[in-house]
């Protein structure tokens, strides 16, 4: 996969490949940024240290929707923790004791939206890991926060996805607040937050608003209401106690799958209708993200990169009747997500 690198100063961006530099500044490679934003924002990993977390969730655009709800997590170790969601459509109870795990679910299907908040609030980078060979690719330079600098630095990169014909270019951005290098902004196919108020939390810096955007119109805010030390007290043991380990079959599991392997498990898929085109470019490509439940019916569509938006919300409408085969892994039914993207020309 090609990728070039866009670096953007108070959210202004300049195109250029490899390891240009824009100016004579300060520069700090990509990957220590990012390694050194995620070690001040992960609550979560090696280096976490016990916490209590409570946050609310909410539409800001329509308070009344269905999407919002409560997040409760308590976490002692990666081996041991215990969350609850709650929401108006899906609850779940999931609690993490070393090999043993209780999951209990209302409601099939676990919303993609609701997955990607609830990590975001813990793991703001949970793509990123500076000792993978993808994170090896990003060697872009960008500019070091400096003392009485508040200017967000930024780096974008450019991929591609699609089967031929129809491939599209889509952009992952990062961005980092001001003097100490906060997160900001995270924009990648499958994972999108904002990141805003943050707070010391023992040595960590953690944020206490995170705002996802996933279509015009649609704004939804998780606000961290509460954020303590946890005492794992004798008392408090019972909060991981599983007497019924959940077997591996009932859980409720998410598998992304690049975009030919999620085209293998089309069951039903019309050709697109395309509507008439009254203004805009007649002829291009668009993508979205798809998510499927566990019986292969499409659950969320949403909106990634068109080269005429007018068209994404038919495209959205008429994806959602498409069925698909049951994803498994293992022979364990999943739910499965990924990128669809589609060519249009003159609406047709």
């Amino acid at each position: 996969m090609m990728h070039k690198v866009r670096v953007c100063v108070a959210w202004s961006c300049l195109l250029f490949a490899g390891n240009s530099f824009l100016h004579a500044v300060d520069k700090i490679s990509f990957i220590d940024m990012a390694s050194r934003a995620a070690r001040q924002a992960r609550l979560i990993g090696s280096e976490g240290k016990p916490f209590y977390l409570k946050a609310s969730i909410v539409e800001t655009t329509d308070p009344d929707s269905d999407l919002k709800g409560e997040i409760e997590e308590v976490w002692v170790s990666p081996q041991k923790w215990r969350r609850t969601i709650t929401t108006p459509t899906f609850s779940q109870t999931l609690i993490v004791n070393g090999d043993r795990i209780s999951e209990i679910n209302t409601g099939e299907y676990f919303p993609f939206w609701l997955r990607e908040l609830a990590t975001a609030i813990v793991d703001p980078l949970p793509m990123f890991d500076e000792k993978t060979a993808e994170a090896k690719l990003f060697k872009a330079q960008i500019e070091k926060p400096m003392p009485g600098n508040n200017r967000n630095t930024c780096a974008q990169f450019q991929a591609f996805t699609g089967v031929a014909p129809a491939q599209n270019e889509l952009i992952e951005a990062f961005c980092f607040e001001g003097d100490y290098g906060f997160i900001a902004l995270v924009s990648t196919p499958g994972f999108q937050a904002q990141f805003k108020r943050h707070q010391a939390f023992g040595k960590k810096w953690i944020a206490r608003t995170i705002t996802l955007d996933p279509d015009p119109g649609t704004t939804i805010e998780a606000k961290v209401l509460e954020l303590s030390e946890f005492s794992s007290k004798e008392e408090n043991e019972k909060l991981f106690a599983i007497d019924h380990p959940t077997p591996e079959g009932e859980q409720l599991k998410s598998v992304r799958l690049s975009e030919p392997e999620l085209r293998k498990l089309l069951a039903k898929s019309p050709d697109i209708v395309w509507p008439a085109i009254e203004s805009g470019k007649t002829s291009g490509v668009l993508s979205v993200y798809v998510s499927v439940d566990r019986t292969g019916k499409v659950r969320e569509v949403w909106p990634l990169r068109s080269d005429n938006t007018d068209l994404d919300d038919s495209v959205r409408e008429q994806v959602r009747k498409w069925e698909f085969k049951q994803g498994t892994v293992n022979g364990v039914s999943v739910q499965v997500e990924g990128i669809l993207t589609f060519s249009f020309q003159d609406g047709k």
